[in-house]
């Protein structure tokens, strides 16, 4: 199968990439590479005869077409998009014209497309989201997000996403298009760009800096490996029904305090501070996001029951390899903190126009 994969010099993008190949997939990364991309990401692929990449923006349809034409992909996975939501809250027009006008930009040429070539039943347009747009859950553990739950989104990330989303499924309604969704939980592990919670803290540590925390810590999430994220979206793009959406979750829910606990621990241990002060004496509590969503978590058992998949790391297992990742790839994260806004305290909606 030749799979077009936008936005693959990005975290979740490069995981989906790297696996896709190791299973003997063709395919053509389609990125813009702004400020969170990384090519770096997809070095040990970009020598296979299997990888292309496209340096192209997802917001220029003509771009778009000319890649279509040229690979002629059997298959679209759409990840490509504005991810940060504190990034969001500063600047949001960024993230209304990648994750909206792009995905109508990615739907109009796939659809054209498609229906050049006759309407194949085989070819799949898999657009990537997030449980973001759910909103926010209260403290009860047996109320998860399904894909049945409605959408409430309260970012402008979220927002957007759920924009997007609703496009995908109105071009499969009104087209006949033929798509599949998923929404996925709090993506960590190798590659994750250095703004997000679990890379910050890790570094901020490794530089003997405060670990920042957003509120008390008690908001919750769900964590899923990134391996793990690229295993499930590949089955459901193999195997998914059309029209279907499905939810990806790690089934690894805690607290943003817990986590960095965690973190801490692992710290501790494998790189102890010099004098053998405990990690978690640099937790410092910050003003809360604006909107925080309280909590997240993933009721996955649609793509358990209809796909046979789960996932297959632990919080414990996963965060312990991430820190690993991180003590031995000092040369891919260090330049990255010289990239705009990566360090600096973001999501106070100050620099909004």
């Amino acid at each position: 199968m030749k799979i077009l994969v936008t936005g693959g010099a990005g975290f979740i993008g490069s995981a989906v990439i790297r696996l896709a190949v190791a299973r003997g997939h063709s395919v053509v990364n389609v990125d813009a590479l702004t400020y969170a991309a990384c090519l770096e990401n997809v070095a040990p692929v970009a020598d296979s005869p299997l990888y292309a990449f496209e340096q192209a923006d997802i917001r220029k349809r003509a771009a778009l077409e000319r890649i279509f034409a040229h690979h002629q992909p059997d298959a679209v996975m759409h990840l490509a998009a504005e991810s940060h939501v504190d990034r969001s809250i500063d600047g949001p027009a960024d993230f209304i014209e990648t994750n909206i006008t792009g995905t109508f930009n990615m739907l109009e040429v796939a659809r054209e497309y498609w229906e050049d070539r006759g309407r194949p039943e085989g070819l799949r347009f898999h657009h990537i989201s997030t449980d973001e747009v759910y909103g926010s859950l209260p403290a009860d553990p047996g109320v998860k997000f399904t894909e049945d739950t409605p959408y409430d989104p309260r970012s402008p990330y979220s927002a957007s996403k759920a924009g997007s989303d609703h496009l995908v499924r109105a071009w499969h309604e009104t087209y006949g298009l033929p798509v599949v969704l998923t929404n996925c939980s709090n993506n960590y592990g190798p590659y994750h760009f250095p703004e997000k919670l679990i890379p910050v803290v890790i570094l901020n540590a490794l530089a003997d800096k405060p670990l920042p925390i957003y509120g008390d810590g008690s908001n919750v999430r769900d964590w899923l490996y990134v391996e793990d994220h690229a295993d499930a979206l590949l089955t459901v793009l193999e195997n998914g029904a059309p029209g279907r959406s499905y939810n990806i979750g790690g089934e690894n829910e805690c607290s943003n305090l817990e986590l960095v606990q965690t973190i801490c621990g692992i710290l501790d241990r494998l790189r102890p501070r010099e004098g053998g002060d405990p990690y978690t004496d640099l937790i410092t509590f910050v003003a809360d996001r604006p909107g925080h969503d309280a909590r997240y978590a993933i009721d996955p058992t649609r793509i358990r029951e209809e796909l046979g998949w789960r996932p297959s790391v632990t919080i414990e297992e996963g965060l312990e390899r991430t820190v690993r990742w991180y003590l031995d790839n000092e040369a891919w994260w260090r330049p990255l903190l010289a990239r705009k806004g990566v360090g600096e305290r973001l999501g106070t909606g100050k620099a909004a126009p």
